[in-house]
């Protein structure tokens, strides 16, 4: 298993990083992106701007090329997932005895911004994955007429099931109900192309498989619905004419950038399309072979020890969450003494979540098991 990003990740020696599902590392080029933009502020402090908006439009055009977007102007950069999901909830034209089809076991960004339209008459449906063979199947079986919205992860965050976003877009299109992709756990670990999913909406913070900082979010809305969204916040930087400060007369920008009512966040921009550049130089299809074969290692060194998989055991279904429990014993007290002795990974799904990149060093899978064996040992009862 060779390493597709180089140098570029060089954690602190004694750490085992298997936690990309949750904050990933920065790589070395955002790292220094970062440190100059800082050292231009501090000696020049604006002086830069236009080289900053320069970067800011790099980053759309990366984000549009993940996604394979027709247009940068097509996306907006939002502070989080749940910020993007809450433009979509709070903007459709909801009406009194309208449903939303979702998963029940969704991350909260996920969940409560549709939980929250009950006030207004809105169905959350919920599909319960436990009891599924055919989620895509069962997602549409939940629809009906007044169905106006699917929304789902494209991965599920505590076990790792990925979801065929191709076939569940187009029985959705079909019923005509509309689309929304919370690809925060996918977008970066796996290719992604509008040409190939019909999805209306795609929310995704740049934290995790992007290696970029918290505060700064992909969202994206297919061009032809971008109107009939209400606005929910307003300022200065959401106009037209974002430069004409005293003009009275304004109106909403005909781009994404309708949905960006402040100030950018410029640190995290430059951090962010410094991460984006390495995904893409490598490519998706690179990262995505090399996720692969380390969440099969892990699969296989689960299976070598007689430990309880969680996630999906076929390829296909999963990307680089590899959810495991080590039987007789309290899982989440090993996630804690595993975490003290810095193993970094997650409690999640009733056991531990493992969530090696492209990077991650092989050496480091069997390491992290090793310590988790004998970790647990220790946590048995006499």
């Amino acid at each position: 298993m060779s390493d597709p990003f180089g140098d570029e990740l060089q954690l602190d020696d004694k750490l085992i990083y298997l936690n990309h599902a949750a904050i990933a590392p920065w790589p070395r080029r955002a790292v220094a992106a970062v440190q100059a933009f800082a050292a231009g502020c501090g000696s020049q402090g604006s002086r830069g701007y236009p080289l900053w908006q320069a970067t800011e439009q790099r980053l759309r055009e990366r984000l549009a090329d993940l996604i394979g977007a027709a247009s940068p102007e097509d996306v907006a950069l939002a502070k989080s997932t749940s910020e993007a999901l809450s433009f979509v909830a709070q903007g459709l034209d909801w009406k009194p005895g309208d449903n939303i089809v979702g998963i029940a076991q969704e991350f909260p960004s996920n969940r409560i911004v549709w939980e929250a339209l009950a006030e207004r008459g809105v169905e959350y449906r919920r599909l319960d994955l436990a009891r599924s063979d055919d989620p895509e199947a069962d997602l549409l079986a939940l629809c009906d007429a007044r169905t106006r919205l699917c929304a789902v992860s494209w991965v599920q965050y505590a076990g790792g099931l990925r979801l065929d976003l191709a076939r569940l877009g187009h029985g959705l299109r079909e019923r005509g109900v509309l689309f929304c992709v919370d690809g925060i756990q996918g977008l970066g670990a796996l290719p992604f192309s509008l040409r190939d999913i019909p999805a209306d909406f795609i929310a995704a913070d740049g934290h995790k498989w992007m290696l970029g900082p918290e505060g700064l979010a992909l969202f994206w809305v297919r061009p032809g619905l971008r109107e009939s969204l209400r606005l929910t916040q307003h300022g200065w930087h959401m106009v037209e004419d974002m430069g004409d400060f005293s003009r009275k007369d304004w109106r909403p920008a005909d781009s994404a950038r309708r949905f960006e009512s402040g100030s950018p966040n410029m640190l995290g921009i430059h951090a962010l399309e410094a991460s984006l550049s390495l995904l893409l130089e490598v490519g998706l299809t690179t990262v995505a072979a090399a996720i692969a074969e380390r969440s099969g290692r892990l699969v296989e060194l689960i299976d070598a020890h007689g430990l309880e998989l969680l996630s999906p055991r076929a390829p296909a279904r999963r990307a680089g969450i590899v959810t495991f429990c080590v039987p007789g014993v309290d899982n989440h007290a090993l996630y804690q003494a595993l975490m003290q002795q810095g193993l970094m990974c997650a409690s999640r799904g009733g056991g531990l979540r493992f969530s090696p990149h492209a990077w991650t060093p092989p050496e480091q899978l069997a390491r992290a098991m090793a310590l988790t064996l004998d970790t647990a040992a220790g946590l048995k009862p006499d």
